[in-house]
């Protein structure tokens, strides 16, 4: 079959690189589990088993890579065919295409890649993880006032607001642990589209490939990108938390904010403004992160409305565009894990400006409720009333400001010496009376970072479990087809 010029230029040069870069090493993979399946069934004789095994031994992944695409065959399946061919001879070589199909090869590829793709976003979520726990470890104690809407709200702790972030980043975990099990079954032996009357082990290939079992139905092996949309789904959800998280950094890093300061090795400077100090690793994260983001749409939105079967539009084009998507949104991750290791806190600064604005104003609401048993609504009036005192007459005391707010609302004056209404308006108090499960009390941060590593803990362990049968997995394949 001769390819027009136009049809080699944009479609088939274009897949033929990609596959090199993206597909092969799955590919080979691939040709020698379905051989080891094959000669275990007796499919194949032992002798053309062993004479395949030999032509595919013979067959240089690093020589694939080099080769320029000629046009003379369609695409890196027959290329590799041809040199099965050239090894073994004709009749040889086409006994390896028994009960198979480039259907079921295609899909089983582009799985076993994804599924790297997926451990390795999820190892950057792990590095985060552990980065943002050892600030938090260092900051149970450091006061800052947090924001709602953009504003001034409450004291907090730095602590509390990356455990935050953390339990997020758990979430994202969780959800890219699922997508790997759905990634990783084998459609290998669902052929075109319905299989074959030969006698395959689909669960011998899954095995010596890593996957943990077949996929179920033969055509939806082949139909199906749900597991695809999953992953995907799952790294969109984790890019969007991300991306909050790294703009609050950002902000935090401007002088007229001034809680962050990142280490060195994170910033640049001005060609022109010897003055400046730019955090511009984190502005990178955010690009690379809102980037990979956008392709995580286009692969939803490539998918979308195709027909529910073997079509190239989830297949060849679409593959590098998942790749890209989950290698940008890994370098996003891991580089503000890099550079919030080297984060620092003014803890003395912060702790200075936490109470600018009221911030405690809630607590001594909480207070007279507590000590009078008030209800809330004429406390927080109270509150008020003071507030407005203060503004009108800013050289009384707290203790005259607070006597008449709460004659204004209750008909009486409640009685607070200065040392008590400073002690319940400072942030740390504030920070310390807040034991709730979950709030940012040094005590309940401590408790939520232990909780947390020891998530973490357990899903290193899985990542580590997940990566090492993998592993396993490739070097049974090796000693089994050696052994043919």
């Amino acid at each position: 079959m001769k390819f027009a010029p136009e049809y080699v230029t944009y479609v088939l040069n274009e897949n033929f690189e990609d596959a090199k870069t993206l597909l092969l090493s799955p590919m080979m993979a691939i040709n020698y589990a379905h051989l080891v399946m094959l000669a275990k069934q007796g499919i194949v004789s032992p002798a053309d088993a062993h004479t395949l095994r030999i032509g595919l031994d013979g067959i240089s992944q690093d020589q694939i890579r080099q080769v320029t695409y000629d046009g003379s065959y369609e695409d890196l399946f027959f290329y590799v065919e041809r040199l099965v061919i050239q090894a073994c001879g004709d009749d040889v070589a086409g006994r390896l295409h028994t009960a198979r199909s480039r259907n079921d090869i295609d899909m089983t590829m582009y799985r076993m890649r994804q599924r790297e793709l997926v451990l390795g976003l999820l190892a950057g979520t792990l590095v985060l993880r552990r980065s943002l726990l050892d600030l938090a470890d260092r900051h149970r104690d450091t006061i800052l006032a947090l924001h709602t809407h953009t504003q001034r709200a409450q004291p907090s702790t730095v602590a509390h607001y990356l455990l935050a972030v953390i339990e997020q980043l758990e979430r994202d975990g969780g959800r890219l642990k699922a997508a790997f099990e759905s990634t990783n079954r084998n459609p290998l032996g669902a052929c075109a589209i319905t299989g074959t009357g030969f006698p395959i082990d689909r669960c011998l290939t899954s095995s010596l490939l890593g996957f943990s079992g077949p996929t179920g139905n033969t055509y939806g092996s082949i139909a199906t990108v749900d597991y695809l949309l999953e992953s995907t789904s799952a790294a969109t959800v984790l890019l969007t938390g991300h991306g909050r998280f790294v703009q609050d950094m950002l902000l935090w890093s401007t002088g007229e904010f001034g809680y962050l300061r990142l280490g060195d090795g994170y910033v640049q400077g001005s060609s022109i403004m010897p003055q400046k100090r730019n955090p511009v690793a984190l502005e990178h994260a955010r690009a690379i992160g809102s980037k990979a983001l956008g392709q995580a749409q286009a692969i939803v939105i490539t998918a979308h409305n195709t027909p529910f079967g073997d079509i190239v539009d989830t297949e060849d084009d679409l593959q590098p565009l998942v790749f890209a998507m989950f290698r940008d949104a890994t370098r996003a991750v891991r580089l503000v894990a890099a550079a919030m290791s080297s984060a620092e806190f003014d803890a003395r600064a912060l702790e200075a400006r936490a109470a600018d604005g009221w911030t405690t104003l809630t607590e001594l609401a909480d207070t007279l409720v507590r000590d009078h048993d008030l209800p809330f609504r004429k406390a927080h009036a109270i509150a008020a009333h003071f507030v407005g005192g203060r503004e009108r007459h800013a050289d009384r005391s707290l203790a005259h400001l607070l006597a008449d707010a709460s004659t204004d609302v209750l008909g009486t004056p409640l009685d607070y010496s200065e040392a008590q209404l400073t002690t319940i308006l400072s942030p740390r108090y504030f920070v310390e009376m807040r034991k709730t499960f979950g709030g940012p009390s040094p005590d309940e941060t401590a408790r939520a970072a232990r909780v947390s590593r020891t998530q973490l803990e357990s899903d290193e362990a899985w990542w580590t479990k997940a990566t090492d049968a993998l592993a396993k997995a490739e070097q049974t394949l090796k000693e089994r087809s050696a052994a043919l």
